[in-house]
This record gives structure tokens, C-alpha cells and sequence, in this order.
């Protein structure tokens, strides 16, 4: 009988410590603010050919008053070496963010991209470009910035920042491409509508 009594003390106290978790868990998600839309950005690699505009879509949990997470997802593209390299990529990232007041707010995280890299004979040497080959490869960088997030009444927030992002992309040895600096500056503005 011993036995009993203490596996039904145990089995008890499970249920008990299990229902204290879910509700424990459930008070957390409650006061957690969620928001999902669109955003586009501007932006250019120090060494790139120009400006250039990308467009994706993000997530963003905010946790408390002070703490929040953006997950994103991206379409960007780029040209160097005067369009010999071109550059595709898809980027992912995952970005901390920190409000020291309600409406601003400090960025840091990493990103994955998952990159093509066209190499070719540019059009203004022989006409029209030549294809010399590519490369699909994922490269790591990481970001910080800030921005703002203000409230547009019921419907969400209208959120814009600016980012220095750390992406030194390895071109394969190629005529002029020795030494480019492919690290970025990327404004960015968009829609959170509330979930």
C-alpha cells in the first residue's frame, strides 16, 4: 500500500506541476503582441553597381513592453564588377529587438542566405553578355540597427528601420572582383497587421 499511495503522490503531482506549465504558458502567449506583413527596403552594398530595392515579409512577437523577435524573409538582388557578378539571394533572418521606450527600438541578429552567383562577360564589352558560369551557395551574416514601431489604431504598425548588415560574399576568382565589399546598408519600411 505504501507503494500506491506514493505513485498516486507522484502521478499527482505531475498533473499539478503539468497544469501549472500550461497555464504558466498560456498567460505568456496571452500577452504576447503578434504582427505579420509585408516590407520593403532600400539598399546597397558598398561595392555594388547601385541602389537596389528588395521586398519580403516579416514577423514580429513583441513579449513584453521592452522585448521583442522579427523573423523575415526576403528577395534581393544585386550587380558587381560593373554586372560580371550578379547576385541573387533569399535571405532569412532572425532579429532580437530591445525597446528602450515604447515606439523605438534597438535590432541585432543573423541572417542566412541562401545565394546564386551568375559570373559573365558584361554586355558592354562584347555586346550582349556571355555566361561563364554560376554558384548557389548559403552564406551566414549578422545585423544590427534600429528603427520605429507606430501604432496605426487597431489595424497594426507601421514599422521602419535601418540596418548595417556583415555579408562578405566569396567570389570565385574572377577578374576584378578581388577584395569586394559585399556588406550592406538596408533601409526598410513596412505593415504589421495584428493576429
Amino acid at each position: 500500500m505504501q507503494t500506491t499511495n506514493t505513485g498516486d503522490q507522484m502521478a499527482t503531482r505531475a498533473v499539478l506541476t503539468l497544469v501549472l506549465i500550461v497555464f504558466a504558458v498560456a498567460s505568456v502567449v496571452a500577452q504576447v503582441s503578434i504582427g505579420f506583413g509585408p516590407q520593403i527596403g532600400l539598399y546597397k552594398a558598398q561595392d555594388a553597381d547601385g541602389f537596389r530595392v528588395m521586398g519580403g515579409a516579416a514577423l514580429r512577437l513583441k513579449f513584453s513592453q521592452a522585448l521583442g523577435v522579427e523573423g523575415s524573409i526576403n528577395y534581393r538582388e544585386e550587380q558587381f564588377v560593373n554586372g560580371a557578378v550578379d547576385v541573387k539571394s533569399w535571405p532569412v533572418m532572425v532579429t532580437g529587438l530591445l525597446y528602450p521606450i515604447p515606439i523605438v527600438y534597438g535590432a541585432i541578429g543573423a541572417g542566412w542566405y541562401n545565394t546564386t552567383i551568375d559570373y559573365k562577360i558584361p554586355p558592354t564589352l562584347l555586346g550582349s553578355a556571355i555566361a561563364l558560369g554560376s554558384e548557389t551557395k548559403q552564406q551566414f551574416g549578422w545585423h544590427f540597427g534600429g528603427g520605429v514601431e507606430l501604432p496605426l489604431g487597431s489595424v497594426g504598425k507601421l514599422v521602419g528601420d535601418i540596418r548595417y548588415v556583415f555579408l562578405n560574399y566569396n567570389f570565385k576568382s574572377f577578374p576584378g572582383s578581388n577584395g569586394v565589399n559585399s556588406n550592406f546598408y538596408v533601409i526598410t519600411a513596412g505593415i504589421l497587421f495584428g493576429l
